[in-house]
């Protein structure tokens, strides 16, 4: 054990004292930038543009500082605020829409309304106009589908019925009227009077005033008659062609002082009634 001792201390392993560092050498200096081959052995001066690692850690720290709790608050209230113009805008586009359709709504019932009682009106009118037709044939019994008892009847048509209008006389000679001419106002030929004065033959089933134009001579009679001048309210050809020939065949009373052809007028009022 001594000798392996003493061969130990004499021939065992050797080691560097201080031991052998490893890694990288890191050149020395005090900016995070530099340019040159000569290694300072003195601190260089700072330039402006130039910061030092403390001072580029502090400018770090104010990067990073968070916003302050005032300015966040503004903007939340800016976002509410905006939001709540918005909804507001919308609330009142969505009011306005749904008044006008009341109001559209409004409008159509008041129309539907109007529309209901003027059809109502209407068919209340026809349906009195029926009952009164009703009750009228039912009064007459039925001029075109006559069922009557009475035999025999009246008329110049060798056709079997009894002649006339229903408003008419019984009595009565003609079918269709009372032909006019009548009164002192109705013939007009200056201070000369009418020595005879036939009536117009009515053969229609019309009625009014029809005014005839004369021409007379001297010895009073009429020698040219125009039917329907001025003043006529019928002017149907059944009662202008009765009312000339009446008016030609009247008679006025000689004048040998009036002129050749005296002008003057005579009216026939035609009625369907007596």
């Amino acid at each position: 054990m001594s000798l392996l001792l003493v061969a130990i201390f004499f021939f065992g392993m050797t080691y560097l004292d201080p031991p052998e560092e490893y890694g990288i050498a890191v050149n020395f200096g005090t900016s995070n930038v530099g340019s040159g081959d000569i290694q300072p052995t003195e601190l260089l001066k700072s330039t402006s543009e130039e910061k030092s690692p403390i001072e580029e850690q502090e400018e770090v720290e104010e990067i990073v500082e968070p916003e302050s709790t005032e300015n966040i608050t503004e903007e939340t209230e800016d976002v509410a605020t905006q939001n709540n113009e918005e909804a507001i805008a919308i609330k009142k586009k969505q009011d306005a829409k749904k008044k006008a359709n009341e109001l559209a709504k409004k409008v159509q019932l008041e129309k539907d309304r109007i529309e209901k009682e003027k059809q109502a009106a209407i068919a209340k009118q026809k349906a009195e106009e029926e009952a009164k037709r009703k009750k009228l044939d039912a009064l007459i019994g039925g001029i075109n589908n006559s069922e009557g008892t009475a035999t025999g009847g009246e008329g110049n048509d060798l056709k079997p019925g009894d002649k006339g209008n229903i408003n008419g006389d019984p009595n009565a000679s003609g079918y269709y009227g009372n032909g006019g001419g009548g009164g002192n106002g109705d013939y007009n030929l200056g201070n000369r009077k009418p020595i005879s004065r036939p009536k117009p033959n009515y053969i229609c089933n019309e009625e009014g005033l029809v005014v005839v134009s004369i021409e007379v001579d001297v010895n009073g009679s009429v020698i040219k008659a125009t039917a329907g001048v001025k003043g006529s309210t019928n002017t149907a050809q059944c009662l202008l062609t009765q009312a000339k020939q009446a008016a030609l065949k009247t008679k006025w009373s000689a004048d040998a002082k009036a002129p050749s052809k005296q002008i003057g007028t005579i009216k026939y009022r035609f009625s369907l009634s007596q």
